[in-house]
């Protein structure tokens, strides 16, 4: 698809070409096997660390390598056109773990785990959804009680991406229980402190790149300058630089409709029947051209949010729309894509059947589109 994004800097187009030809060579070639195998490359991780893609929007000062939210939009779209699910574990681990540790971190606690972690030497993960605890973040029950100099934390976490190889945690644990959403927190939980660990693994539909586990908390004593920001405020502090993960979500969705979009006209282009290609058939042709539009829309409803943040203004309203347009177009684009690509694409091994598999989950995580739709009506005034 030829791209006029009149917006860009000739740097942050030098990243798109040179994040292109990355994920074409490194990891393009393993996204089936990782997927098949529900591994996620952490020989892959480092590379990106040694590139400085892993730092990208944060400061040099902690090891980062600068840049923009911007920036990170575009790296998210390719990481993702490769594979949603390594893209997820590298999202949870910077827009998450990382960003957090960053935004509320003291100094001695961001200089000793950030370089680490933003070189792709250790990887962290969010740990914040439980069993009875998604959208409704004030029905955490993971609790963290002070004792001394230390903070010991019981409970246990589901659903967390990265936590079976994860290094360190952000750990949201409920400090103040009878406050709800208002007494809740947030931890640096190293994953080798004792009473920590990974319950189990678990296997999931799509995204299969990325590692998912259930852990589990039982007398996990942490040092009490390891709690992030205001104790019982922490997490709500965090949700202002959430906004992020709302922009990466449309990113990701992005990426992965702008492959299986490039995958349907190759095989318009190459599948024959009656005697031409099925490209020249209306009914394809108009089909393929609504993808190129709702995709081209989506990008920039997300770069449009993207720029918002990066200039200071307030863009939560700009993430919910471009997070709610791009994952429901994500999906809408993957299902024509399969319809398209008829029993070739439905095989195990396709391609597209993979986008298929993954392209649900966007529609869930950063906030359900039917969240992202109350936001938006409540900033409207309803």
């Amino acid at each position: 698809m030829a791209e006029v994004d009149f917006y860009l800097s000739d740097e942050q187009r030098e990243l798109q070409r040179a994040l292109r030809e990355f994920v074409a060579k490194e990891i393009e070639p393993i996204a089936a096997q990782c997927d098949e195998e529900e591994r996620f490359p952490r020989e892959l991780f480092a590379r990106l660390g040694e590139l400085g893609y892993l730092g990208l929007g944060f400061p040099e000062s902690v090891g980062g390598a600068g840049g923009s939210r911007l920036d990170y939009a575009i790296l998210c779209e390719e990481l993702a056109y490769g594979s949603a699910g390594i893209a997820l574990g590298i999202y949870v681990h910077m827009a998450l773990a990382c960003s957090a540790l960053e935004a509320f971190g003291s100094d001695a606690l961001k200089h000793s785990v950030l370089p680490d972690a933003l070189r792709g030497r250790r990887i962290g993960a969010w740990a914040f959804a439980e069993a009875g605890a998604g959208s409704d973040a004030g029905s955490i029950a993971t609790r963290a009680l002070r004792d001394g100099d230390e903070w010991v934390l019981d409970g246990s976490k589901l659903f967390i991406t990265n936590g079976p190889i994860a290094d360190f945690l952000v750990v949201v644990a409920s400090t103040a229980p009878e406050r709800g959403l208002k007494g809740l927190s947030l931890f640096l939980v190293e994953c080798d402190r004792p009473g920590f660990r990974v319950e189990s693994s678990l296997s999931k539909l799509g995204v299969r790149a990325s590692e998912m586990g259930e852990l589990v908390f039982e007398g996990c004593r942490i040092p009490a300058d390891h709690l992030l920001g205001r104790e019982s405020g922490g997490f709500l502090d965090s949700l202002a630089t959430l906004t992020l993960g709302r922009i990466a979500s449309a990113a990701f969705a992005i990426g992965v409709a702008r492959a299986a979009y490039d995958a349907t006209v190759e095989h318009a282009k190459n599948r024959v029947q009656f005697g031409q290609p099925i490209g020249s058939f209306q009914a394809v042709r108009f089909g393929i051209a609504d993808m190129a539009v709702q995709i081209e829309a989506a990008r920039l409803l997300c770069h449009r949010a993207a720029i918002a943040a990066d200039r200071g203004l307030d863009h939560g309203r700009e993430a919910s729309i471009a997070k709610l347009h791009a994952t429901e177009t994500c999906t809408r684009v993957v299902e024509r894509a399969l319809h398209y690509h008829g029993a070739v694409g439905f095989m195990s091994d396709s391609p597209i059947a993979r986008y298929y598999r993954d392209c649900k989950v966007f529609e869930l995580g950063e906030g359900s589109s039917e969240l992202q739709r109350n936001m938006i009506a409540r900033d409207i005034g309803l």
